[in-house]
């Protein structure tokens, strides 16, 4: 071991003449920094400094009213961003997904009364994949720019929901009673269905991000599609396989909804792509992709859900949730940079 010319710490081994590493002093990223990098550890860590204040402030908000609100509130849209999670870490991007939620809703409210929550099921996955596969064939197959893709869908789709409920006029509904409803009004262990869902959902996209080829897959094109290419992944199809995923999920999400209002709205999930996004984002997935995860997408899912917690409490109207949220996603996207940068030199 030696100094080299420039400060730095060269090594040589034992037994191999002329083998050196050469480590730069004085650039190793501190502790902070490393954890910080982590997939999800900054999310989590502003949440459970949000759950101490919180709770340190009003003694309600730490009672367990107050968590089965927050997480069925959030089980919808956290079952969309699982979907979204997928589609950013392969290098792309869906604005369909409010659409496609509040068709899911539609959808699975009309199977349901026309053959039972089987059907209903059935024809929400079926009809919302296609609308991801159909983005997914035209980024994929075609070349187009995610962005146009889905803003065109975004468009189509909420038209399509708006044609089957008659602009609005046409309000479908199911019995109050039926297993239909269940989905989104039962409870198992005095927590919401959805929340269960949810979390199932969570647990098994988690493990086929990080542990199956697939999950590879779609990490490795991300981080950069051409070298996807010459391992010689199925780039096209892996990538049409994430928007097919999320479709699907965005529809199951809507219809879930639906079942816990026992009726179906075309207004519905207004947003809902931008709050999905905001979600992945601040759980710690790159928007460049290539990288993330969805124990992060959960934590930055939570996360809003206590801000606008934060809001009620405050007494504040609740378009200030919408100002705090952007902000904290500027400060996150900003400390990405930060932490890359640093990272990078």
């Amino acid at each position: 071991m030696m100094p080299g010319g420039d400060g730095s710490v060269v090594t040589q081994e034992p037994g191999s003449p002329g083998a050196h590493a050469v480590r730069p002093s004085g650039r190793l990223p501190s502790t902070f920094t490393r954890l910080m990098q982590r997939d999800g550890v900054a999310a989590l860590t502003a949440l459970v400094l949000l759950l101490v204040v919180g709770s340190l402030l009003w003694p309600s908000f730490h009672s367990l009213d107050n968590a089965r609100n927050t997480l069925l509130g959030n089980s919808y849209i956290g079952i969309v961003a699982i979907g979204m999670t997928l589609v950013i870490v392969s290098g792309g991007i869906d604005l369909s997904v409010g659409s496609v939620f509040a068709l899911g809703g539609v959808i699975g409210v009309y199977g349901n009364n026309h053959g039972g929550v089987l059907l209903a099921v059935a024809m929400t996955v079926v009809a919302c994949g296609a609308v991801g596969l159909l983005n997914g064939v035209l980024v994929g197959y075609f070349g187009l720019a995610p962005f146009i893709v889905t803003l065109a869908t975004l468009f189509g789709v909420r038209g399509l929901v708006y044609q089957l409920t008659n602009a609005g006029a046409t309000t479908a509904s199911v019995p109050s009673d039926s297993t239909f409803a269940y989905l989104g009004t039962g409870t198992w262990f005095t927590f919401g269905v959805p929340v269960f869902l949810a979390i199932g959902l969570y647990a098994a996209f988690h493990l086929t991000l990080g542990r199956t080829p697939f999950g590879l897959a779609v990490q490795s094109i991300g981080g950069s599609e051409s070298a996807a290419t010459l391992m010689g992944l199925a780039v096209r199809r892996v990538k049409v396989s994430t928007y097919v995923i999320c479709g699907a999920l965005a529809g199951v999400a809507g219809m879930l909804q639906a079942a816990q209002l026992v009726s179906a709205s075309p207004i519905i999930a207004t947003g809902y792509e931008l709050q999905a996004i905001a979600a992945v984002v601040i759980g710690g997935t790159l928007l460049t992709g290539g990288s993330g995860s969805l124990l992060g997408t959960a934590a930055g899912v939570v996360l809003l859900g206590v801000i606008n917690s934060f809001i009620v409490e405050l007494q504040l109207d609740s378009t200030w949730n919408n100002v705090v949220s952007g902000g904290f996603l500027i400060v996150v996207v900003v400390m990405q940079r930060l932490l890359n940068y640093r990272r990078s030199t």
